[in-house]
């Protein structure tokens, strides 16, 4: 758990929410914590646009499905204008609502959570408590102006380094957690389709969203994205996504081999499973790499896979909405290369395709 030190001033947060009731326990949840205090509300996006002028808040509360304007074109207008910390409400999982989620976090949100249950329900005191704890983190992110119609950056070449080349490269693998969706859509939409490894990625997500995530990346990216199966064979052009409920590995013969963790002694899924794996499977033969997250899974594991001769990195802290997991990895010495998105595409592009790194 992740323990924040209450700021001097209270974080002043302003909640979008179009249902009175909701939006209500939601001002409650918000005001009992004493390092937080709710300096206005909006029932939709032009109020909300109006308010986040008005008020200056840390941090916004973002509803998405409202009458008028809606969270995702509040959330644009706002990254484009005046730009704060924005987190998106939603408990539904229905496929258009989470492909919505993941355009506001294309808008530049930077983090989606479920509401707290209403009061009365079992679950509301820890929803309320997730709630808070995601609020004081994210209302630390540093957000930068949304241009309109941003183009697309050309990519940079990756850094001239010298490293050591296996005579063969079996598979990408990934972790992100927080911030990691956009990060992920831009990285995979980016690579060719016929990129010629298969692509593993484990993502930390809220129950339930991870479908609707793999659906939203196969609209963008060139090579089909897919939630990973049990003993199903890797191929090449394929990207593999931990499903939830389950850890990931691989196993001998390049399966996919999903376990049930009834402990969730790593969390589920958990990158350092499936990074464990690697290093027992394929050792040198592996790329791998953190991108944006808090907490610290996978950085030991990233640090085991560089031991065993893998070729390793992990996000920059300048692009990363948290850099947690990239960055406990960089300071254990796992990572060979330190990249931003746009780095990383050129990265896996020259190991994989043009094969132009040079070797020591």
């Amino acid at each position: 758990m992740t323990t924040l030190p209450v700021p001097a001033q209270p974080i002043r947060v302003l909640v979008v929410e179009d249902s009175p009731v909701v939006r209500e326990m939601l001002v409650r949840a918000l005001d009992v914590s004493c390092d937080l205090s709710v300096v206005g509300t909006a029932a939709n996006g032009e109020e909300a646009i109006e308010a986040a002028l008005r008020v200056k808040p840390d941090i916004i509360t973002m509803d998405i499905h409202m009458p008028g304007m809606n969270g995702i074109e509040a959330t644009r207008h706002i990254m484009e204008t005046h730009p704060v910390p924005i987190i998106v409400l939603s408990g539904s999982i229905d496929p258009g609502d989470a492909s919505m989620i993941f355009e506001t976090l294309n808008a530049g949100a930077v983090a989606f959570i479920a509401p707290p249950a209403g009061l009365g329900h079992p679950e509301h005191e820890e929803g309320v408590r997730k709630l808070v704890q995601m609020v004081r983190l994210m209302s630390e992110v540093k957000v930068v102006r949304r241009w309109p119609r941003q183009k697309q950056a050309s990519l940079r070449r990756m850094p001239d380094r010298a490293i050591t080349l296996p005579a063969k490269i079996s598979l990408v693998a990934l972790g992100a957690s927080t911030g990691g969706p956009i990060v992920l859509q831009s990285l995979l939409s980016s690579l060719p389709g016929d990129f010629p490894l298969p692509v593993l990625v484990v993502q930390h997500m809220s129950s339930g969203f991870l479908p609707g995530f793999v659906e939203w990346l196969s609209h963008t990216s060139a090579m089909p994205v897919r939630l990973a199966v049990d003993a199903e064979t890797l191929l090449p052009s394929r990207v593999y996504v931990a499903p939830d409920g389950f850890q990931m590995k691989v196993v001998r013969g390049g399966k996919i081999a999903l376990v049930r963790d009834v402990t969730q002694k790593d969390g589920c899924p958990s990158v350092s499973f499936l990074f464990r794996s690697l290093v027992e499977v394929y050792g040198k033969t592996v790329v791998a790499g953190l991108l944006t997250g808090m907490g610290r899974d996978g950085a030991a594991e990233l640090k085991l896979l560089r031991e065993n001769g893998a070729i390793t990195f992990a996000q920059d802290k300048e692009s990363a909405v948290v850099h947690g997991m990239p960055g406990e990895a960089i300071r254990l010495g796992g990572a060979a290369f330190v990249l931003n998105p746009e780095e990383m595409v050129a990265f896996l592009v020259e190991l994989a395709i043009n094969k132009t790194l040079r070797k020591t």
